[in-house]
């Protein structure tokens, strides 16, 4: 763990057991989204070869549901973040959604996720992805809401931001078949679904690296980025109506 990233709501007992707790909780999951994503629904991964196995990783997806996070992390290096449990994402987590009662709150610390308040403007906790993301790798979705039609929408600076002020590896990661999973609006995800989740080259984005680190030249790193990640997604579909079509 990054000494660097706390739970700053969570007492001196709690931070002397997370590293174990959050391993041990980490894990348990883990293993239990391999049963829900790749037994009790079809997931189809493609790219994972080329991902890195470095610290100051970024993964940039686009958002379709509430689990996605747990999705990425997953397919991307479960199980190898058994023993490598900087592999094991830290996410951003809407407050509203991820921390309303004591119980899921605790969860969703032992899963990594840095807390952001409701309407997304929080300093502190772009801070807070900007240490992580330097020691370990990070799952951001910069669209910032999830999707309602299916489409890549566009991102937001936040994300560019965290490129520019820790300069990771970024990968662009496209997702599909979430939606019919957890629709927005319903709390218990479905089965015998289709997903796809899709890993691409790292990111160039030198370019940038000599401008002004600002919020114009972060849109412009991010919208980059969407571009990458929608060109996958058209990819993933593509795939999906040939299935279709062969049946």
């Amino acid at each position: 763990m990054s000494d660097e990233v706390r739970a700053d709501h969570r007492g001196k007992l709690f931070h002397l057991l997370w590293p174990y707790t959050r391993w041990l909780v980490t894990n348990i999951i883990a293993a239990l989204g391999v049963l829900f994503f790749f037994v009790l629904n079809r997931t189809v991964v493609r790219g994972r070869h080329q991902l890195p196995r470095e610290r100051n990783t970024l993964l940039l997806s686009n958002h379709q549901s509430m689990i996605d996070s747990f999705l990425v992390g997953v397919a991307a290096y479960y199980p190898e973040s058994i023993w490598k449990p900087y592999l094991i994402p830290w996410n951003p987590a809407a407050e509203e959604n991820f921390y309303k009662n004591p119980i899921l709150g605790w969860f969703s610390d032992q899963w990594k996720c840095i807390p952001v308040q409701e309407g997304r403007r929080d300093k502190k906790a772009l801070f807070k992805m900007i240490r992580a993301a330097r020691d370990g790798v990070m799952t951001l979705f910069p669209e910032g809401t999830r999707t309602r039609d299916g489409s890549v929408g566009p991102g937001r600076p936040g994300a560019g931001l965290v490129v520019l002020g820790t300069h990771p590896t970024v990968i662009p990661v496209a997702i599909d078949g979430m939606r019919e999973v957890l629709p927005i609006g319903t709390y218990v995800p479905r089965i015998f679904k289709t997903i796809y989740v899709s890993f691409g080259e790292p990111v160039d984005y030198s370019e940038y690296l000599d401008r002004p680190r600002s919020k114009e030249t972060a849109q412009e790193l991010v919208d980059d980025v969407m571009e990458q990640i929608r060109e996958q997604y058209d990819e993933i579909q593509r795939l999906r109506r040939e299935e279709e079509r062969a049946g």
